[in-house]
């Protein structure tokens, strides 16, 4: 019995070219590393206070309370968006002093454009 093949056909590409470079891999990993230390509340919030205080500073002191949180938890996450970039600490006596990095977050947003949406034909 003979056997009736089918014809082959030439596969069409299966990958489409990249239009635009993808993120390096050391910009990924210091993007999520920011995106982490801004999902959490307790962070957006202070970084709201401090953005909302005069001259974008804030003393620790005026923080803990709207927060409702202890003293040391607030410290922990300052230090977290400090250690991510967003924000810079200076020590006043006893005191810390927390203002945002200039353009800190508009560089969040500018990666997010430029990386993770399409342009349109």
């Amino acid at each position: 019995m003979p056997l009736d093949l089918l014809p082959v056909s030439t596969p069409a590409a299966c990958c489409t070219p990249a239009t635009s470079p993808a993120i390096s891999e050391q910009d990924a990993l210091q993007l999520a590393r920011t995106l982490k230390a801004l999902a959490d509340p307790a962070r957006l919030r202070l970084l709201s206070l401090i953005a909302a205080q005069d001259g974008a500073e804030a003393c620790v002191c005026d923080l803990i309370e709207p927060v409702g949180l202890s003293q040391p938890t607030v410290s922990h996450h300052l230090k977290v968006l400090t250690d991510a970039g967003l924000i810079t600490r200076d020590k006043r006596g006893v005191w810390a002093y927390f203002a945002l990095v200039p353009g800190a977050l508009e560089s969040v947003t500018r990666h997010l454009g430029t990386h993770l949406t399409t342009s349109a034909a």
